[in-house]
């Protein structure tokens, strides 16, 4: 689906959001950017020590902190599945894993739809897999779709996050169609980045993406999730990202159904700010 995009509304309106933005650096809003976290480890130096440490970190947390949300989902590599499951004792947050040949997603669909499977076989409740810019950025909008039918069909009840890239479309008029074709597809959430290359998440692609959710409400009536992810490190970019949801789509995005968080290094960063001390905690 394309749409004309009035870029300079935007770019206004975005402007107007940092303006105001002091409305949403508060502690109640940064404690709930914990709660809307997809804590991340997605580094090619992981291993099965470092994983069990971030989830025994995660299991401890509500003892240590508990005047804070616990994070919504750990998000790791497929192959640490498992493992994870095994050891993740709080039932609340979520098991999400990277699939479908992430970041690139080149390769076949066969490979794609058997890692995605296997994930969810595994334990994984959420699935984050990358919009094959091979057919998207050829134009081949049947293939692009067609990739996220069959894995959304592969894994089932399991929630499926998809990957715009928008660094690598950059178009806000392409953001809107990637947004628009992967909910279609059955997209549970769209997400910006990888955080894999630059730009990764960024205000405007956030402002699209969200403006693209609202218009598929309007025509589905069906709520589809933002998730932005990619150097987001400071609590005042969690913030500027919580006050677009809030301004483009409103209070009831502001849950964790509806609304994620990428990050690594984020969650000490709000901690830091909320304790009045350093923490280091994950």
């Amino acid at each position: 689906m394309t749409k004309k995009i009035n870029r300079k509304k935007y770019m206004d309106e975005i402007n107007k959001i940092k303006v105001d933005i002091d409305r949403w650096k508060t502690d109640e809003v940064y404690a709930s950017c914990i709660g809307f976290m997809d804590l991340t480890s997605l580094n090619s130096t992981d291993t099965d020590s470092k994983i069990v440490s971030m989830i025994d970190k995660v299991n401890a947390f509500r003892q240590i902190y508990p005047k804070y949300p616990q994070v919504a989902a750990i998000c790791l590599y497929p192959n640490f599945t498992a493992l994870a499951k095994s050891r993740l004792k709080d039932s609340n947050v979520n098991l999400a894993v990277v699939a479908a040949l992430f970041p690139s997603s080149q390769g076949d669909i066969e490979v794609k739809v058997h890692e995605c499977k296997k994930a969810v076989e595994d334990g994984a409740r959420e699935v984050d897999i990358v919009l094959s810019l091979r057919y998207f950025l050829a134009g081949d909008m049947d293939s692009c779709s067609e990739e996220i039918r069959k894995i959304k069909s592969a894994i089932g009840n399991a929630h499926l996050k998809v990957i715009l890239e928008t660094g690598a479309i950059k178009d806000p008029r392409l953001i809107y169609s990637a947004s628009m074709l992967s909910m279609e597809a059955g997209a549970d959430f769209i997400k910006t980045s990888t955080g894999k290359m630059e730009p990764a998440a960024t205000p405007e692609a956030a402002y699209v993406m969200c403006s693209a959710i609202k218009d598929f409400m309007a025509k589905s009536g069906k709520k589809i999730g933002f998730k932005p992810a990619g150097g987001i490190v400071t609590p005042e970019d969690a913030a500027l990202y919580y006050a677009i949801v809030d301004t483009v789509l409103g209070k009831e995005w502001l849950n964790s159904n509806l609304f994620r968080i990428g990050a690594s290094r984020l969650a000490n960063n709000l901690l830091t700010v909320l304790e009045g001390k350093e923490v280091l905690y994950y």
